[in-house]
This record gives C-alpha cells, structure tokens and sequence, in this order.
C-alpha cells in the first residue's frame, strides 16, 4: 500500500477502503507522509466526497490517533455538546451549570477562538483566577465536587485531526462536509462520550450559510455518530445575527450571569433549553417528564436559583473568584467607549453576524493568529436587532474595550464601518425568525 495510490483512488472517485484510510491516518499521525500528498488526498476528498462508512471509518481512525478518554467514573450515561460557532454564543457556560442541576455529570473540553468566532475557554479566562488548563487525573474529584469539569483540549485528543485542521486551513480544503464531520465527531468519541448533542449553528455568522448546508452537515455527523455507536442529535440553530446582547468574552461572561439569575435574552433561553432538553434525555435524567413539563422545568431552574448555585460551584471548584454577591470577578473592565448610530428611521431587518464578528476582532476581543493577545473587555452591545424599530441617529449599539487597552482611535472607526455595514434598516418589519431552526435525530 502507498499513498500515491490511494490519492489516485480518491481522484477517480473510487470509495477508500478501511485499510487504506488507516493507513493514511497513521501515517498522518507518525509524520511519515509528507505535508503535499496529505494535501493532495484532502482535496480529491473536497471534491469527490466520501460515503458513510468511509466518514466514520475516518472519524474513529482520527479518535483512536490519540489518547482515549475513560468517562466511566460518571454517573449515568456520558454526554457531550458541541458547537460548530458563531457570534455572541455563550451557551456552554450556562448549560453545563443548568444540566447539572438534574444530576447530567459532564466533562467539557473546549477551545479558544480564532477569527470570529469566540471560544469558550477565553471566555471563562476573563474571570480572575480560573484554571482552564485542568490536568485529566483531577477531572473526577471535580465531578464528584460539582457535577461539572470544564477544560482545554489536550494534545494528545484526536492529534491526526490537529495535523489535519492545520494544512486544511491553508490549502482551501476547509469546506468539506467528510472533512468537516470526521473533524468534529472524532474529537467528541476521543473524549468519552456516549451521546453527542450538535448545535449547528446557521447563517450569516455560522460556517453554514443556510439551513440546507446545515442540515446536510447535521446528518453526515448523525449518520457517523450512529455507525460508531453514539446516540446524536443535532439542533440547527440561527446565527443569522447574533446570539443574545453582547459579544466579547467579559461581556458574554456578564450576560451568562443574567442568564444564571432569570434575566436572560430569550434568543439564548431558547437555545440553552432546548439543548439541555436532549442532553437530560439521552443522559436518562429526565425522570420520566414529558417533553413540555421537562422543558418548563429547565426554564424555571434558570430563574428559581438553582442553577446560579451550581454556576458558582464551577466557577469557585476551579479557582475563579466571586465577590460578595456571588458575581465572578473579572480581568478587567469593559467601558462604552463610542456609540454606532443609525443613518436612517425604519426596522432592523437584518444585522450580519460575520460583520459584528469581524468588528469585534478589530476591539481585540478576537484573534486572528493562535498567538496574537485578546482584550477580554473588548466587545459590542447591541440596543437594537433585527425587528426591532429605530429613528435616525438612535444607537444601534455601543463598542466597548477594557480599561487596560490602548487600541487606536482608526480601529474604533473601522469596527464602526464594518457594523454600519452589517445592519440593515428598511420601512417594513420583518417577520420574527426562531432561535430553533430544527431538530434531527
């Protein structure tokens, strides 16, 4: 077996054989094919696609690169969450504290943004204190204490798709439903679980585009997670614009606490219910509920108190600092430095999430390298979205950097640009979109 072969293979559009795609990931995995063939397989892949066994005969060769993660120290069955991201999505931080509070035991392994999209381990990084860099040996005494660990992923996870991800960044085969599915299941069967529940974001803001491209993605990723023996169900979920009020890191942590205490955007209720709904049931937690009961049981342990308590048991478990009223203490201090107002009177009818991303990396509260430094009170808020009715010269929203930051005057105008760009005014409301676009299992 070489790799010239099975590069013509996949030229012709021929179906790999298990021992061919296992003999590519090792290869991958050991350096002992170099960077222009894995390049050259990658995109006969973009172009010829793969069927169903070859994708989850991909996916488990990319899981089993690596270590393998023992979950069997959980309570129950173990579950895991995944999103494929977006602008303003804070929901992990609420989920995992709200899952908890019916007895779902979860070990969560994230990532940090790059472009736009934020990750949620800077996220928690904004709180003072906190250990996001957890070793695996200390996961189950944090479990046992709280119900919850949260963590950067390890090197050693699923390390072919790291080599992987990294040439497909840079030779244009990023765009690959195989590419794309393999990518993701494989690191969630990596990392233990037994029931993977997929928010597949949708839009303007999302890798997906539109619910067709989104679905398609949802199914693949079902389709593999079914064939390797995990129970999958993904949720679509609009990321049109973006999710809830605020973007940046302290400003979403800020948000999360609203979210915690009862006084949450309903966009983000909607989510955060509706994917601890199916994280509960495949856990078998659900305690027998019918579905509307145990919807309105989550909601009411987002405003009863409940899961508050346990968001402060997370926070303080892994080091992070409270104050007296049990709101977390942040690295800085997020401060309204310029408004954006709107040029003309009418209805919001749409606000470009990739834009507002766009803009929030201009405040530093993205990255465009792995290396480049965040400014985690940089952010946007948004007074108004789409729906919703302005007159000329009313905000749109406010641009925030952290007291720390000296970030020059040209970027505050560029961001400006880019959000007057994303927002859309015209003279007729535009009917509502759902934060749920659909559900597949």
């Amino acid at each position: 077996m070489n790799m010239r072969d099975i590069i013509i293979a996949k030229r012709d559009k021929q179906s790999l054989t298990d021992e061919q795609i296992r003999f590519f990931i090792s290869g991958v995995t050991d350096g002992s094919i170099p960077d222009y063939q894995i390049s050259a397989l990658l995109m006969a892949i973009v172009l010829n696609g793969m069927d169903e066994r070859e994708m989850t005969t991909l996916t488990l060769e990319m899981a089993q690169s690596g270590k393998q993660m023992d979950l069997s120290y959980l309570e129950g069955i173990p579950v895991d969450k995944h999103s494929t991201g977006g602008v303003g999505d804070k929901i992990t931080p609420v989920l995992l504290p709200l899952i908890a509070t019916f007895g779902v035991e979860t070990v969560k392994l994230s990532g940090r943004g790059l472009g736009f999209t934020g990750g949620t381990v800077d996220k928690f990084e904004s709180i003072q204190g906190f250990n996001i860099e957890v070793d695996s040996k200390d996961f189950p005494e944090l479990v046992k204490k709280t119900g919850m660990v949260i963590s950067g992923q390890t090197p050693d996870l699923a390390p072919a798709d790291k080599i992987l991800y990294s040439l497909r960044d840079v030779t244009g085969t990023v765009d690959s439903i195989p590419l794309i599915a393999s990518s993701i299941m494989s690191k969630k069967i990596a990392g233990g679980a037994k029931a993977i529940v997929l928010d597949v974001t949708c839009g303007s803001g999302a890798f997906m585009k539109d619910y067709a491209m989104a679905k398609e993605l949802a199914e693949a990723m079902i389709r593999i997670g079914n064939l390797a023996g995990r129970r999958t169900v993904a949720v679509i979920t609009d990321m049109d614009q973006p999710l809830g009020r605020f973007c940046g890191n302290i400003l979403e942590m800020q948000e999360v606490l609203n979210t915690v205490t009862g006084k949450g955007e309903e966009d983000v209720i909607e989510v955060v219910t509706e994917l601890a709904f199916h994280l509960i049931t495949l856990a078998g937690k659900d305690a027998g509920m019918s579905s509307e009961v145990l919807r309105e049981e989550i909601r009411q342990r987002l405003s009863d108190g409940s899961c508050f308590e346990k968001y402060k048991e997370l926070i303080t478990s892994q080091g992070g600092v409270l104050n007296a009223s049990g709101s977390p203490v942040y690295v800085d201090t997020p401060f309204d430095c310029m408004h954006v107002n709107s040029p003309d009177a009418g209805y919001v009818q749409s606000v470009r999430a990739d834009l507002i991303g766009q803009a929030s990396v201009l405040l530093g509260a993205g990255r465009l390298s792995k290396t480049d430094p965040i400014d985690y009170g940089a952010g946007i808020g948004f007074f108004v979205k789409t729906g919703d009715r302005v007159e000329r010269g009313d905000s749109l929203c406010a641009l925030y950097q952290g007291a720390k930051s000296d970030l020059p005057e040209e970027r505050l105008f560029d961001a400006m640009d880019l959000i007057l760009e994303a927002y859309e005014i015209g003279p007729d409301k535009p009917s509502k979109k759902p934060a749920i676009l659909g559900v597949i299992s």
